[in-house]
């Protein structure tokens, strides 16, 4: 897997190469671009996929001491990636993680020729709803996030509610769920740099909703994909979003939670392709 050294420190992402369109595709807390692998699969070769693995806490190196690790920092490191790898006519794609939404309006806008919000942190839903609005709250407790991740370690504990079992309806496969979690479970840095990210909670709200004004003035063709059974995304802000982007046009996908590539890979490739065709 390729890396990239930048201001933070290292981090590795998926290239699918090619001169097709680019697809720039993030992921969320304690995941990484595996969880983009069904949608890749169908998009790779007439596409240019680009899954970076940003540190949320599946990443495989900590980050520099001092490292920006707040939503708006990290959001900043993905904007690094797009100039460094000089990506042009990017098609932005995330879910779960609402911080790529931080990056219109700013240095990089003119670079983003597309943008889809699949099932995301969106407004003030940061945490989002679940036991994860819970985790500022237990970062603050000495050993607390330790305390956190250990039901992370026997694979029949992670289907609960409050673990991974309300964000995909369909079990992520064990192997990809394993090495989701080796790296917080196995590096302090990397806890470390979940903890940073995670204290700054209340400081990415703010800046979410901050977002929503630039959004207001995106004017490129934009996508909301929504699930109608997510248990963490409200449901009413699928339509707000779209009603908010100039070009916005909404996608309710059945039969999903909130992680929508892992639930129904074939509906959103093929979402993804009708919007690049736009």
């Amino acid at each position: 897997m390729p890396e990239l050294e930048l201001s933070a420190g290292t981090i590795d992402y998926e290239d699918t190469g090619g001169d097709g369109p680019v697809v720039l595709l993030t992921h969320g807390l304690l995941m990484d671009g595996a969880l983009w692998r069904g949608v890749i699969e169908r998009l790779a070769g007439e596409h240019r996929c680009i899954a970076p693995t940003l540190p949320l806490g599946a990443h495989r190196r900590p980050m520099r001491p001092g490292a920006d690790l707040s939503m708006r920092g990290i959001a900043g490191l993905l904007g690094e990636l797009i100039e460094r790898l000089d990506l042009n006519a990017i098609t932005l794609a995330m879910n779960d993680w609402g911080g790529p939404q931080l990056l219109v309006g700013g240095p990089h806008d003119e670079r983003i020729a597309r943008l889809a919000l699949i099932a995301c942190e969106a407004f003030d839903n940061v945490p989002p709803r679940g036991a994860a609005r819970m985790l500022p709250h237990i970062a603050r407790i000495p050993g607390g996030l330790d305390a956190a991740l250990l039901p992370f370690r026997v694979n029949a504990l992670r289907r609960l509610p409050m673990t991974f079992g309300h964000l995909s309806k369909r079990a992520v496969p064990r192997e990809v769920i394993d090495r989701w979690f080796e790296p917080v479970r196995r590096q302090r840095g990397v806890r470390a740099d979940l903890r940073s990210y995670v204290l700054s909670s209340a400081q990415g709200r703010r800046e979410l909703l901050e977002a929503s004004e630039a959004l207001g003035r995106f004017e490129r063709p934009a996508l909301v994909v929504w699930a109608s059974e997510d248990k963490l995304m409200p449901r009413e802000h699928g339509p707000r979003l779209a009603e908010l982007l100039p070009r916005g046009e909404l996608l309710v996908v059945e039969d999903s939670y909130t992680l929508i590539p892992e639930d129904q890979p074939e509906r959103l490739a093929a979402a993804l392709r009708e919007l690049i065709a736009r």
